[in-house]
Protein backbone atom coordinates (compact mmCIF):
# COMPACT_ATOMS: atom_id res chain seq x y z
CA UNK A 1 0.00 0.00 0.00
CA UNK A 2 1.36 3.30 -0.85
CA UNK A 3 0.28 6.72 0.91
CA UNK A 4 -0.01 9.97 -0.92
CA UNK A 5 0.00 12.80 1.05
CA UNK A 6 -0.66 16.63 0.21
CA UNK A 7 -1.66 20.19 1.27
CA UNK A 8 0.92 21.01 3.39
CA UNK A 9 2.48 24.94 3.17
CA UNK A 10 3.47 28.11 5.04
CA UNK A 11 0.62 29.40 6.75
CA UNK A 12 0.69 32.53 9.37
CA UNK A 13 -0.36 31.96 13.25
CA UNK A 14 -3.86 32.10 13.29
CA UNK A 15 -4.40 30.44 9.83
CA UNK A 16 -5.94 27.16 8.26
CA UNK A 17 -4.82 24.13 6.26
CA UNK A 18 -6.04 21.30 5.10
CA UNK A 19 -3.50 17.77 4.39
CA UNK A 20 -5.20 15.06 2.83
CA UNK A 21 -3.79 11.65 1.99
CA UNK A 22 -4.67 8.70 -0.09
CA UNK A 23 -4.14 4.99 0.02
CA UNK A 24 -3.37 3.44 -3.16
CA UNK A 25 -5.98 0.69 -2.28
CA UNK A 26 -9.16 -0.45 -0.40
CA UNK A 27 -8.03 -1.57 3.08
CA UNK A 28 -10.56 -4.24 4.04
CA UNK A 29 -8.82 -5.41 7.81
CA UNK A 30 -9.44 -3.36 10.40
CA UNK A 31 -7.63 0.03 10.40
CA UNK A 32 -6.89 3.66 11.56
CA UNK A 33 -5.94 5.93 9.63
CA UNK A 34 -4.24 9.10 10.81
CA UNK A 35 -1.40 11.55 11.04
CA UNK A 36 2.04 12.15 13.00
CA UNK A 37 4.62 15.06 13.13
CA UNK A 38 7.97 15.39 13.29
CA UNK A 39 9.26 18.50 14.29
CA UNK A 40 13.52 19.66 14.19
CA UNK A 41 14.75 17.92 17.24
CA UNK A 42 11.77 16.01 18.63
CA UNK A 43 10.40 12.56 18.10
CA UNK A 44 7.97 11.34 15.79
CA UNK A 45 4.46 12.19 17.78
CA UNK A 46 0.53 11.48 17.35
CA UNK A 47 -1.39 14.26 15.83
CA UNK A 48 -5.20 12.50 15.02
CA UNK A 49 -6.40 8.96 14.06
CA UNK A 50 -9.17 7.84 13.04
CA UNK A 51 -10.56 3.66 12.43
CA UNK A 52 -12.90 2.56 9.83
CA UNK A 53 -15.10 2.90 12.39
CA UNK A 54 -14.58 6.22 13.23
CA UNK A 55 -13.29 6.30 16.50
CA UNK A 56 -11.44 9.03 16.77
CA UNK A 57 -8.20 10.25 18.75
CA UNK A 58 -6.18 13.40 19.25
CA UNK A 59 -3.20 14.74 20.91
CA UNK A 60 -4.31 16.92 23.87
CA UNK A 61 -2.07 19.86 22.08
CA UNK A 62 -4.73 20.04 19.15
CA UNK A 63 -7.89 19.41 20.31
CA UNK A 64 -10.46 21.50 19.71
CA UNK A 65 -8.49 22.90 16.61
CA UNK A 66 -7.78 19.99 14.30
CA UNK A 67 -10.49 17.79 12.62
CA UNK A 68 -9.65 14.58 11.43
CA UNK A 69 -11.96 12.98 8.84
CA UNK A 70 -11.62 9.74 6.48
CA UNK A 71 -13.58 8.51 3.75
CA UNK A 72 -13.34 4.67 3.14
CA UNK A 73 -14.44 5.20 -0.10
CA UNK A 74 -12.48 7.05 -1.49
CA UNK A 75 -9.45 5.80 0.66
CA UNK A 76 -8.59 8.76 2.00
CA UNK A 77 -7.95 10.97 5.28
CA UNK A 78 -7.97 14.38 5.77
CA UNK A 79 -6.68 16.68 8.59
CA UNK A 80 -8.35 19.88 8.93
CA UNK A 81 -5.68 22.50 11.23
CA UNK A 82 -7.35 25.78 11.87
CA UNK A 83 -5.62 28.64 14.61
CA UNK A 84 -2.24 26.91 13.45
CA UNK A 85 0.68 27.68 16.29
CA UNK A 86 4.67 28.11 15.89
CA UNK A 87 5.11 25.04 17.84
CA UNK A 88 2.62 22.92 15.11
CA UNK A 89 5.32 23.38 12.75
CA UNK A 90 6.57 20.04 11.80
CA UNK A 91 6.45 17.46 9.17
CA UNK A 92 3.20 15.31 9.07
CA UNK A 93 3.31 12.19 7.67
CA UNK A 94 0.46 9.52 6.86
CA UNK A 95 0.09 6.86 8.50
CA UNK A 96 -1.71 3.49 8.06
CA UNK A 97 -2.13 1.02 10.63
CA UNK A 98 -3.53 -2.11 9.49
CA UNK A 99 -5.06 -4.81 12.04
CA UNK A 100 -5.39 -8.75 11.19
CA UNK A 101 -6.63 -11.03 13.28
CA UNK A 102 -4.02 -13.36 14.40
CA UNK A 103 -1.38 -11.24 13.10
CA UNK A 104 1.26 -8.76 13.52
CA UNK A 105 -0.07 -5.10 12.73
CA UNK A 106 1.61 -3.56 9.90
CA UNK A 107 2.27 0.30 9.60
CA UNK A 108 2.32 2.18 6.14
CA UNK A 109 3.72 5.38 6.23
CA UNK A 110 3.57 8.62 3.29
CA UNK A 111 6.25 10.28 2.58
CA UNK A 112 5.72 13.77 4.14
CA UNK A 113 4.60 17.19 4.28
CA UNK A 114 5.90 20.00 5.76
CA UNK A 115 3.81 22.38 7.70
CA UNK A 116 5.46 25.38 8.51
CA UNK A 117 3.43 28.41 11.08
CA UNK A 118 5.46 31.65 10.77
CA UNK A 119 4.31 34.93 10.84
Amino acid sequence: VQLQACGGGLVQPGGSLRLSCVASESIFSSNAMGWYRQAPGKQRELVATITNGGIINYADSVKGRFTISRDNAKNTVSLQMNSLKPEDTAVYHCNLHIIRHGFPPVDYWGQGTLVTVSS
